[in-house]
């Protein structure tokens, strides 16, 4: 008897089929990284501050009147009127302030995620994503605190400018007032960072193996979707807080983020600790469907940019 040896063909093949399922270029947001090249870590950083700062632009643009209406909620106390005016208030300086921190997170996130699935089993591969995005979160907040502070008190109509609220900000409160919420900043939107990414890598994880092949921009646009409502309704009493420590500037109503539950609670009962859910879960939701398919179209562009089909 002879043995049936494979055609050199059929190793091409193989190698080839190989190697398109394990293209980090191709996948940005994917499980494995299978290839045996060196890890690049500044082209993974300058791909993932580039995708993070447009697809954080894009998601503010698209959606800030239903963050301004969300904080009007949050902020309004005993049934106050909520004021449908000027919902794009703050949002020019605020951009200047998302790109940024966008780009931070991501570009942060990124090689982090990469280097912890390859030190991690696969069966971790949630952990990574997990630590990954609050390390992500971290870095970012340096900048995403005073943007959100800036943008919340011009939603409410405390500044006319960005400008001027920081001015106005630091003269009355110090530089530290720019800061004002930063340990709920952080309680806040370090597990939502965390969870939401897990949740998205996770999802896009089981999609991928049930139907075989990475999905397209509406199927991201989908995860990305349920990753973020999900997120944002379970995040949403850490939200409240946060809210209510960024905007009462020098009048503090509140000592702290327990002082801030307490009197919540005491207040205006448990069901203050979820004003603005509706809005929240619906801004998120969308927020995440346009922030992922863009992210994970703009990484595909660079990639197809620096090999260019011949």
């Amino acid at each position: 008897m002879t043995s049936k040896v494979p055609s050199p063909d059929s190793f091409d093949a193989l190698k080839s089929k190989m190697s398109v399922q394990k293209d980090p270029d191709k996948f940005f947001m994917s499980i494995t990284e299978g290839e045996k090249k060196p890890f690049d870590f500044l082209r993974v950083l300058y791909d993932g501050c580039i995708a993070g700062g447009v697809a954080g632009v894009m998601v503010e643009t698209a959606l800030y009147p239903i963050d301004t209406i969300k904080t009007r909620l949050q902020v309004a106390r005993d049934g106050g009127k909520i004021v449908m005016k000027g919902l794009y208030s703050g949002l020019s300086g605020n951009l200047v302030g998302v790109l940024p921190a966008s780009a931070i997170f991501i570009g942060v996130y990124e090689p982090t995620k990469q280097q912890l699935l390859k030190s991690l089993p696969e069966n971790l591969s949630a952990v990574a994503h997990f630590a990954a995005g609050a390390i992500g979160g971290i870095a970012s907040s340096l900048v995403r605190v005073p943007t959100e502070v800036i943008k919340q008190r011009m939603q409410i109509g405390q500044f006319g400018s960005a400008p001027d609220a920081v001015r106005l900000i630091v003269s009355n409160e110090g530089f530290k007032g720019l800061y004002a919420g930063y340990g709920s900043f952080l309680l806040r939107d370090l597990p939502f960072d965390a969870i939401e990414l897990c949740i998205y890598e996770q999802l896009r994880i089981g999609y991928k193996l049930a139907a075989k092949r990475d999905p397209n921009d509406p199927e991201n646009a989908m995860l990305g979707a349920v990753a973020g409502a999900i997120t944002g309704a379970v995040t949403t009493p850490l939200d409240v807080v946060k809210t209510r420590l960024m905007v009462q500037g020098s009048q503090k109503h509140y000592k702290g983020i327990s002082d801030c539950v307490r009197t919540i609670i005491k207040e205006e009962g448990t069901r203050a600790l979820f004003k603005g859910i509706g809005p929240r879960v619906l801004w998120i939701g969308v927020g995440g469907s346009i922030f992922f398919c863009v992210l994970e179209k703009t990484k595909r562009i660079l990639a197809q940019n620096r090999h260019p089909k011949a």
